[in-house]
C-alpha cells in the first residue's frame, strides 16, 4: 500500500511539472507551462498527509513561484540531489524507504537509487524509466502529479 508507506514525495521540476521546455522573452525572462491538474494533485496529496518538496538543479524564479503557489517547500540550485535529500530526511526524521522520488533525467538517477519508491513520466530519459518503479502514462507537464494521486486513490479503493 503506497499511501501508507510514503511520507514524502520529492519532485524534480523541469520535465516533471513542465514539459521540459522553457520560453524566453526578448528581455531574458523565462516562462514555463504547468498543468493545473498537478496543482490539484498536490493539494489532494496534502490532504492524505504526505509531505511534498520540489528539488531542482535549476535556480529560477519560476520554480520558486510555482512552489510558493502550491505551498510546498522548494530547493533550487541543487547539484547533488541525493545528498540534499539525505540531509532533508535526517532533519525531518523521514526514512528513505518512505520517500517517493519523481524524476525524468540523468541528474535524478543517484537520488532515485536511495528512494523507496520511484516514478517517472512516460517521456523520461530511458535510463530513468528503466530504474523507475512506476513509469506513468503522463508525459512531463501533462499531469504527472495528478496521475500519482490517482495511483494513491486507486490503492485506497482496492
Amino acid at each position: 500500500m503506497l499511501k501508507k508507506k510514503i511520507k514524502l514525495i520529492a519532485y524534480d521540476f523541469d520535465g516533471v511539472m513542465t514539459n521540459n521546455k522553457v520560453y524566453i522573452d526578448q528581455n531574458g525572462n523565462e516562462m514555463v507551462v504547468v498543468n493545473r491538474a498537478d496543482g490539484l494533485g498536490i493539494s489532494e496529496i496534502k490532504k492524505i498527509g504526505i509531505q511534498q518538496i520540489v528539488i531542482s538543479t535549476e535556480k529560477n524564479r519560476v520554480v520558486s513561484a510555482r512552489a510558493r503557489k502550491l505551498d510546498i517547500p522548494c530547493a533550487q540550485g541543487i547539484d547533488n540531489k541525493k545528498d540534499y535529500l539525505i540531509n532533508y530526511c535526517k532533519k525531518n526524521n523521514i526514512d528513505f524507504m518512505q520517500v517517493a522520488y519523481v524524476g525524468n533525467d540523468i541528474n535524478d538517477k543517484d537520488v532515485m537509487t536511495i528512494s523507496g519508491f520511484t516514478f517517472s513520466p512516460s517521456d523520461a530519459h530511458p535510463s530513468i524509466r528503466l530504474i523507475s518503479d512506476h513509469v506513468l502514462k503522463s508525459k512531463g507537464g501533462d499531469g504527472v502529479v495528478r496521475e500519482i494521486l490517482d495511483h494513491l486513490i486507486q490503492e485506497k479503493e482496492t
